[in-house]
C-alpha cells in the first residue's frame, strides 16, 4: 500500500495491507496506532503471551510462521493513556459476543459461482426493484440452533424461495458487521470489516449471497458510515487518542451514545471507504444503504448547526471512487433532509448516491392513514405533494423497521379503525406505494399484516398466515409484486415528471385520487378511495381492464367504489 496515499485519503482497499494476512509461510499482522509507543500481540499460538510487534513509523507489524486460520488475536496499545487490549480494526472476523477477540480468516477461500449475474446486474434505473429489509436474526428462529439463530448457509434455501416467490427482486439486509449488543440490531459496530459471528463465519455469508444471486435475487448491505461503538476495546480511544473519533464531546458524541468519525482525518476516510469496498469486493454485494447521511451532512443532524464542509467532502470523494470501482452496484442515501442534489453525481456537485430514501413520502402518507376517514379529504396534500418533487432526486420509497417499532406500531397497526377497516386500508397503501414513482422498500412482516412491533429476539409471527385475513393479504402482496414486475409503466423512466399524470376525476369525495403512468405504448390507471363511504366515480379514459383491485369492483371506469378500496387498470390500447 502507498502510505502517502493513506494519508492523503485515496486508499480505498487498506483491508489488503492492514489486518492478519496468511500465505504458506505465515501470517503478517499491520496496525496503525500513531500515538502509541509500543505495541504487542497476543493469540492462540503465543499462548495469550505478548509478543512485540514492530514500529515503523506510525504503523506496528508482526510476522508470524505459527499463527494459521482460525487463531485468535488482540493487540495490546500502550499509551500515555496506559495499556489497552484492543480488537484488530481491520479484523475480518470476530468472537462471538460479549467476547472480542479478533480470527485469522483466509478471505480467498471461497470460490464464487455468480459470475453471470455480476457481469449482467445494473442499477436498476429502469428495470423494477422491490426490496425486502430484513433482521436475518429474527426473521425465522429455529430453536435446534444456537441462540435461536440460523447460519447464513442454514437460511438460504428457506430465505430465497420466500423471496422469489413473493415477487421481490432483492434483499436488504440490516447491518451484519459485528457489534456487541444485540438490540442496537446491528448499527452499533465494532468490526467494520468482521460479519457477525451470531450467523456464521465470513465465507458462509460469501455463500449466502452468492446462492441469492444464482436463484436471480440482489444482495443489499446495510453500512454505517457516520458512527462507532464506544465499547473499550474496539475504535474508542485506539492508540490511546481520540484516532477515530473527534476529541470534542460536542461533536463527537451522537445521540445514539456512539461515537462519531471524525471525516476530517484522511487516515479515517480511508478506514471507513475501505470498509465499503470490502462488502463490495470481497463479498459480492450490490449495493450499500448508508445509514444517517443526514448526520454526515450536517452537524449531528441539525440544519441550524450548518453543514459538516468535511464531511460532504468525504461522501463525495467514497462515492466517486466506489461507482469507478463498482460501476454497477448501487449505494443508497437514508437522509431525512432536504438537502439538494443527494443523488447527483460529485462532478456536478451532488453526493454521488444512485438512490434516496423518501421519507417525507413515507411519513405523510401514514400520517394520512392513521386519520379519520372524514379528514383525509382536507389532508389531500399528504398525497398530491410527493408528486411535486418526485423527480428532484432519485427516489425510494421506504417502509423498513423503523416504522415497525418503538411503541410507533407495525404498519398495518397504523392504519385507522378496527380490524377489518386495517386490513382493507393496508391494501389501498400498497397499492399507491407501488404504483407511485420510485423503488419499493418494504421490511419483513408487513407483507402479511403483522401487527405485534418488531423484537429483535423473536422471529415473525409467521403462524398468522394461518389466519384468513392475513394470508389473503399476503396473496394480494404477491399479486401486486408480480404486477409491479411486469408493467413497464411502473418503473420505466419513472423519474420523468412526464410520464406520471392526475386524472380529473367526477365524484363527492376529497378522498379520491386518481392518475396515470405511461411508458412508450403501455398505460396504468390507477384509482385509489381513501373514505370509509361509497363513491361513485366517473372519469375520461380509454378502454380499462381491471388489473387488481382492493375491494368488489367492476370492470369498468364509471361505477361505484366500495370504502377503502383501490383498483388497478390495463389502459393500453
Amino acid at each position: 500500500m502507498d502510505l502517502h496515499s493513506f494519508y492523503m485519503g485515496d486508499i480505498f482497499d487498506a483491508y489488503d495491507f492492514f489486518g492478519a494476512h496468511t500465505d504458506f509461510n505465515g501470517t503478517v499482522f499491520r496496525t496503525y496506532a500513531p500515538s502509541a509507543y509500543r505495541v504487542t500481540i497476543m493469540g492462540d499460538w503465543t499462548g495469550w503471551q505478548e509478543e512485540e510487534m514492530q514500529r515503523s513509523g506510525q504503523l506496528y507489524t508482526y510476522y508470524s510462521a505459527t499463527a494459521q486460520v482460525g487463531h485468535m488475536y488482540k493487540y495490546v496499545i500502550y499509551s500515555s493513556a496506559g495499556r489497552c487490549e484492543h480488537t484488530d480494526p481491520y479484523a475480518f472476523a470476530m468472537e462471538l459476543r460479549p467476547a472480542c477477540a479478533s480470527i485469522v480468516t483466509d478471505l480467498l477461500a471461497y470460490r464464487f459461482t455468480d459470475h453471470k449475474w455480476m457481469r449482467e446486474r445494473s442499477k436498476n434505473y429502469n428495470t423494477p426493484m422491490i426490496i425486502y429489509e430484513l433482521h436475518l436474526g429474527s426473521w425465522k428462529c429455529g430453536s435446534d440452533r444456537v441462540n435461536g439463530w440460523y447460519t447464513y448457509t442454514d437460511i438460504a434455501d428457506e430465505l430465497i424461495d420466500y423471496v422469489k416467490s413473493h415477487g421481490y427482486t432483492h434483499i436488504e439486509f440490516m447491518p451484519l458487521a459485528e457489534h456487541p449488543a444485540d438490540e442496537s440490531w446491528g448499527y452499533q459496530n465494532t468490526g467494520f470489516f468482521a460479519p457477525t459471528a451470531r450467523y456464521g463465519t465470513p465465507l458462509q455469508l460469501m455463500e449466502l449471497v452468492d446462492r441469492c444471486h444464482n436463484a436471480g435475487i440482489g444482495c443489499i448491505m446495510d453500512f454505517v458510515p457516520v458512527h462507532f461503538a464506544r465499547d473499550s476495546y474496539a475504535l474508542e480511544k485506539y492508540d490511546g487518542s481520540a484516532l477515530y473519533e473527534y476529541p470534542s464531546s460536542d461533536v463527537g458524541e451522537s445521540e445514539w451514545g456512539t461515537y462519531n468519525f471524525m471525516h476530517s482525518r484522511r487516515e479515517v476516510c480511508c478506514f471507513i471507504q475501505s470498509a465499503a469496498d470490502m462488502w463490495l469486493s470481497v463479498y459480492h454485494f450490490d449495493g450499500l444503504r448508508m445509514d444517517a447521511i443526514s448526520r454526515a451532512i450536517y452537524w449531528q443532524g441539525d440544519p441550524a448547526r450548518g453543514v459538516n464542509s468535511s464531511t460532504i467532502e468525504f461522501l463525495k470523494k467514497m462515492n466517486e471512487g466506489l461507482h469507478k470501482r463498482h460501476p454497477t452496484a448501487m449505494l443508497i442515501a437514508e437522509d431525512s433532509t432536504d438537502f439538494r442534489k443527494v443523488t447527483a453525481p460529485a462532478e456536478y456537485g451532488g453526493l454521488g448516491f444512485d438512490y434516496k430514501w423518501d421519507l417525507g413520502w413515507m411519513h405523510d402518507t401514514l400520517d394520512l392513514m392513521a386519520l379519520p376517514p372524514e379528514e383525509r379529504g382536507k389532508n389531500r396534500t399528504k398525497i398530491t405533494f410527493s408528486m411535486h418533487y418526485f423527480s428532484n432526486e432519485l427516489y425510494l420509497l421506504p417502509i423498513s423497521h423503523d416504522e415497525n417499532v418503538h411503541g410507533k406500531k407495525t404498519v398495518i397497526d397504523k392504519m385507522w379503525g378496527d380490524y377489518d377497516d386495517k386490513f382493507a386500508q393496508v391494501k389501498i397503501l400498497y397499492m399507491y406505494m407501488y404504483t407511485h414513482p420510485g423503488k419499493k422498500l418494504l421490511f419483513m412482516g408487513s407483507e402479511f399484516g403483522q401487527f405485534r412491533e418488531w423484537d429483535v429476539h423473536r422471529e415473525q409471527d409467521w403462524e398468522l398466515l394461518g389466519y384468513d385475513t392475513h394470508r389473503e393479504l399476503s396473496e394480494y402482496m404477491e399479486k401486486l409484486c408480480g404486477l409491479y414486475l411486469e408493467r413497464k409503466s411502473l418503473y420505466c423512466e419513472e423519474y420523468d415528471p412526464h410520464r406520471f399524470e392526475w386524472i380529473d376525476v367526477e365524484t363527492p369525495s376529497d378522498a379520491v385520487f386518481a392518475y396515470r403512468r405511461t411508458s412508450g405504448d403501455e398505460s396504468t390507471v390507477v384509482i385509489l378511495n381513501f373514505s370509509d363511504e361509497p363513491q361513485q366515480v366517473s372519469f375520461s379514459s380509454g378502454k380499462l381492464t381491471l388489473l387488481l383491485a382492493a375491494g368488489d369492483f367492476a370492470d369498468t371506469k364509471d361505477g361505484v367504489m366500495p370504502p377503502f378500496s383501490a383498483a388497478m387498470y390495463d389502459e393500453t390500447g
